[in-house]
């Protein structure tokens, strides 16, 4: 610990466990309680006058908010070191619903091309239905970025690390471009949560995650968070006013609890992933591996510059053919493929049957998507059984 101007400052390992929860709590209990109602009640008219002119503060109704919500948006509003922070019912509701709440009819977009695929097809088809046109450049190119900007321009959106090459966003050059026009900078930050990286610290203006993932942690619920400040914040409340994208108390519980140990599992799968990626990119089965701990990643010294640990994901390049990469997923003994990330059980994915199926081989390809391209996201097992696993499933691919 340590002291700011007469206060205790705690580390993000006890911020965890502690932030945005009432020491004391009903009934004397060490958890925070589910509030588990659709609807609060007013004690007499009085009340209700109090309510409606603005001097008390109180709930109405579950779809405009509740005390366990409440609870573990401050919480993650302290890790992320943001003004206040909105719970909605997903990862893509946040985004979706920040980009609604903030532009209008001829503004204009700027969003970098390896983002997720579905924030991409919502700026490139649903966006332009409401007389909104986005600009994608590509990650890392700063000058191209520059020259996307308009006088319209209201959001620059990115990602950083992406998906799944885990591409790291220079937010050193991103400040730069943030004096150059009037609108909001956004970072999806999901990958890197609060513990490896904090883009407010950087002049971003609104932070993202999908809370499904490291937050929550334990592959049990869904939700999305959007952090920064109470204004930028309460412009997005409102408009969830209206859609009802609530996240419910009962996960608002298990996000809460999974958060008390976040910064211990991330600490450890950042350990894990280092020692995994270098595993692979040793192996005479493996291509390339890509992961920003590793000299060999391009971003490594920007990830270096800005990031507490470089995140629990390694993608790579199998040696081999379809058919080949498919008898080592089937030859995995212990890790479960899936297509999430974040949770206590590593999972491993095959993004060019799993996630882009629909797309044909050209279209894949475009995107970076090859037949040999893996993504596994270490969990909390040991890294060496972890290890193992992959090594006797390489093995028995030829």
């Amino acid at each position: 610990m340590k002291k700011k101007q007469g206060k205790v400052e705690s580390s993000i390992f006890t911020r965890a466990v502690h932030g945005g929860e009432d020491h004391f709590k009903y009934a004397d209990a060490i958890t925070t309680p589910i509030v588990q109602t659709s609807t609060f009640v007013f004690k007499n008219s009085k009340e209700i006058k109090q309510y409606t002119s603005k001097k008390l503060t109180r709930y109405e109704y579950g779809r405009y908010g509740n005390p366990t919500q409440r609870a573990a948006e401050k919480k993650l509003a302290e890790l992320e070191g943001a003004q206040d922070c909105l719970l909605l019912d997903c990862g893509m509701s946040a985004v979706t619903s920040t980009m609604l709440a903030v532009l209008e009819k001829g503004d204009h977009v700027v969003i970098t091309d390896d983002a997720y695929g579905q924030t991409l097809n919502f700026c490139g088809i649903h966006l332009p239905r409401f007389g909104i046109n986005s600009t994608v450049v590509k990650m890392g190119d700063y000058g191209q970025m520059k020259k996307a900007l308009r006088k319209n321009t209201k959001i620059v959106f990115s990602e950083s690390p992406t998906n799944p090459y885990l591409n790291v966003i220079d937010l050193e050059a991103m400040q730069d471009i943030r004096k150059r026009f009037r609108g909001l900078m956004i970072i999806d930050s999901t990958f890197a949560t609060p513990f490896n990286q904090r883009p407010l610290e950087w002049g971003m203006d609104l932070v993202i995650h999908s809370t499904t993932k490291y937050l929550g942690g334990h592959n049990d619920m869904l939700g999305g968070a959007v952090l920064g400040s109470t204004e930028l914040v309460d412009r997005v409340r409102e408009y969830q006013r209206v859609t009802g994208s609530i996240l419910d108390p009962h996960c608002c519980y298990l996000l809460m609890r999974g958060a008390k140990t976040f910064a211990l599992r991330v600490d450890y799968q950042n350990r894990s992933a280092q020692a995994v990626a270098e595993f692979l990119e040793s192996h005479p089965k493996i291509r390339k591996v890509f992961y920003p701990g590793l000299p060999s990643h391009a971003h490594h010294e920007i990830a270096k510059a800005q990031m507490k640990g470089y995140g629990g994901v390694v993608s790579f390049w199998v040696d081999g053919s379809l058919k080949q990469v498919n008898k080592f997923l089937d030859s995995l003994q212990s890790l479960h493929i899936g297509p999430t990330l974040g949770g206590v059980e590593s999972l491993i994915t095959h993004p060019a049957t799993v996630t882009y199926y629909r797309n044909t081989r050209k279209e894949r390809y475009a995107l970076g998507i090859t037949d040999q391209l893996i993504r596994l996201a270490l969990g909390i097992e040991d890294p060496a059984d972890i290890m193992a696993d992959l090594d006797q499933a390489l093995g028995k691919m030829s």
